[in-house]
């Protein structure tokens, strides 16, 4: 498995458009200039959604393709770039394999519960899963509850996950309007890690939201997990002040690592 760089900058998410921040990337262009920009304050990695015309959230394995050549263009090359497969209750599991196998990332984020509703489509899943681990695509899962790392533990003990060593990101609340992230709530995912022995085979993640974002990202690096900045989960700073840029916070929370000694 790929190891994820300690930050990655997730600058726009799949809710928020240029009326909640006008500095929200929503194009090809954009992304890849908010990368430079984030590349150049601390982060290694750039989690994208790709939107439409009209700032709607799609899968578009076109979009996809043109971001990447765009943003490694303006990068060097030297950030790594994690595309989406997030149905926000628009796409289907198939939708979203199919996205994945025509771009052939490097990386990618898949929901638990969105890849696998139910036992239906656990060997559909299966079949990606295989692909994406003899591929060398890294696959950040993410983990919404406690409950989902049980399902998870489960699903990689049946080989339905391949693999040995995994990558779980856990945000730290939902995407609902004034949600405020609070440390204390990473404890039950550790415990639940150690719980189902997951903690020795997996790198874990967190993303947060609200001005809370930057204490709950603190407390996951002085942990020993890494983290996910950017407006997609929050687009404040821990004092409650409206950040101008992604790079920005990824300058607040890059400075946190380098109090904590990391890199």
């Amino acid at each position: 498995m790929k190891e994820l760089p300690l930050i990655m900058v997730a600058p726009n998410g799949a809710r928020r458009t240029t009326d909640d921040h006008p500095a929200l990337p929503v194009t090809v262009n954009q992304l890849a200039r908010t990368a430079a920009e984030c590349l150049e304050r601390g982060a290694g990695a750039i989690h994208i959604h790709v939107r439409d015309e009209n700032q709607k959230h799609v899968l578009d394995a076109d979009l996809y393709r043109a971001a990447i050549v765009a943003i490694n263009s303006e990068t060097g090359g030297n950030m790594l770039v994690q595309i989406t497969t997030e149905a926000v209750g628009i796409f289907t599991p198939r939708q979203q394999r199919d996205v994945v196998r025509a771009v052939m990332p490097e990386a990618v984020s898949i929901a638990l519960g969105e890849m696998i509703p139910d036992a239906s489509e656990e060997t559909n899943a299966a079949d990606l899963y295989e692909f994406l681990y003899k591929s060398d695509i890294a696959v950040q899962h993410i983990i919404y509850d406690v409950g989902g790392i049980e399902h998870f533990a489960d699903l990689a003990r049946r080989g339905i996950i391949a693999g040995d060593s995994h990558s779980l990101l856990f945000p730290l609340g939902r995407y609902a309007k004034g949600q405020q992230s609070d440390p204390a709530s990473l404890v039950p995912f550790l415990s639940m890690l150690e719980k189902t022995g997951l903690r020795g085979c997996c790198e874990w993640a967190v993303c947060a939201f609200g001005a809370g974002e930057t204490a709950s990202l603190a407390a996951a690096m002085a942990m020993g997990g890494k983290v996910r900045v950017g407006f997609e989960n929050s687009l404040w700073h821990a004092d409650g002040s409206q950040a101008d840029s992604n790079a920005e916070r990824v300058a607040a929370v890059a400075k946190i690592a380098a109090l904590l000694s990391l890199e």
